[in-house]
């Protein structure tokens, strides 16, 4: 981790491509701020090095790199864009939030949740009111709008490919996503930069800090997957943490639709026993929770010991109970999800929840690409999880968990 960290700010002393500005739409302030902080940190190290020409540095004449947009709406639930600062000759970074449902507007007096649709017309209003003054537009959207529905089948919209589309016409360089549904979206828009960035050393670095009593080997330990779709990733996890994998797959009724889905009939297994081991699974998205839960049951069924269940985006749709109830009935023991999106505040205040926070590995994927530096080693986090996972074990060693 050091060699990377250090190999990173080596990379900062080259000639940014323009001064870097960072917008933060309705929903995003937290983590907005989060990250500005760790640009203006990064600058300040920049300034101490003498060998730094003054040009160099990241927005090098800004005291702070986030600039004020607002999209104010009509009493009719019209919208438009306004900024309140220059953007001439910037690279400009735009972070947004589809699923930050706790932002509300005014629509004939009544108070309107901000859907999907609504975060996404707001960010394209954003990019209008920049008019193609700045010298580069950066997306940086972690939650895909309309990832979901990455696939046309019969008479269906295709709504995901036609949003990239109209980011792409619109001016946008790059966007920037987290742990795409279907990343294959990226040939909707072949010559724009996309990037599918998976929170995977975030995640398990927050697990590490929180559960000191984790014993990373193929008799303690396994990793499941939740569901065909999730493979890859479980593979990774698998073979990055050197632990045995199974795998659970959805029976569905095929004759009955419900609320767009076929009803799952059963979670059928296939893998070694899972007796007395403790269970790591890992998924993209949370949605309602309900398949996670199912999941954990069928586990214990089989005798497994603690369930960790990690997500990059946990949205819980239809609350928290369910899972409280599974926490106190010892289904589960955890479930780590990322700051990507919107949380309730009782999501956060729960025993069971822990929370991966990204907004430094974002401020270092901004920093990179003003920097015009390749994402690679950004992208490709195995090494980091191996030191992660080394350190980890000894500090368990020197607590008499394990022997080295």
């Amino acid at each position: 981790m050091t060699d990377f960290v250090s190999n990173w700010n080596h990379n900062l002393l080259t000639l940014p491509f323009a001064p870097l500005g960072l917008i933060a739409m309705k929903g995003c302030e937290e983590l907005g701020q989060k990250v500005n902080a760790w640009l203006l940190k990064w600058r300040e190290q920049q300034e101490a090095l003498e060998e730094t020409p003054l040009m160099s540095l990241m927005g090098h004449n800004r005291q702070d790199f986030l600039i004020e947009a607002h999209c104010p709406r009509f009493s009719t639930g019209e919208g438009k864009g306004m900024l309140s600062g220059s953007v001439r000759g910037y690279d400009i970074y735009i972070l947004c939030d589809v699923g930050a449902y706790n932002v509300t507007y005014k629509m004939y007096g009544r108070e309107v949740l901000m859907s999907p649709d609504d975060h996404f017309q707001d960010l394209k209003r954003i990019i209008s009111a920049i008019g193609g003054r700045a010298k580069r537009i950066n997306v940086i959207m972690p939650l895909l709008y309309e990832g979901r529905q990455h696939r046309r089948v019969s008479r269906e919209s295709l709504d995901c490919a036609i949003a990239l589309q109209e980011l792409e016409r619109m001016g946008v360089t790059n966007i920037i996503t987290f742990d795409a549904h279907y990343p294959r979206l990226q040939n909707a828009v072949p010559l724009t930069g996309f990037d599918s960035v998976k929170p995977s050393y975030q995640i398990l670095k927050s697990l590490f800090r929180k559960e000191e009593a984790l014993l990373l080997d193929r008799e303690h330990m396994m990793i499941v997957s939740p569901d065909e779709g999730a493979i890859d990733r479980n593979i990774f996890f698998s073979t990055v943490l050197g632990l045995d994998m199974g795998i659970f797959y959805k029976r569905r009724d095929y004759t009955t639709v419900v609320n767009g889905r076929n009803p799952i009939i059963a979670h059928e297994y296939l893998g070694d026993s899972v007796e007395g081991k403790d269970i790591f699974v890992s998924d993209d998205i949370l949605a309602s929770g309900e398949s996670a839960l199912d999941l954990a049951r069928e586990l214990k069924k089989r005798s497994a010991g603690r369930i960790f269940v990690s997500a990059t985006f946990a949205l819980f749709t239809n609350g928290l109970d369910a899972f409280h109830k599974a926490y106190s009935e010892g289904a589960i023991s955890r479930v780590i999800a990322t700051n990507l999106t919107y949380r309730v505040p009782e999501l956060q205040e729960a025993p069971w929840f822990i929370e991966a926070d990204m907004s430094k590995y974002i401020s270092y994927i901004i920093a990179s690409i003003n920097h015009d530096r390749g994402l690679s080693a950004l992208l490709n986090p195995y090494e980091r999880i191996r030191g992660l996972v080394a350190s980890y074990n000894q500090s368990q060693a020197k607590a008499g968990l394990r022997l080295v």
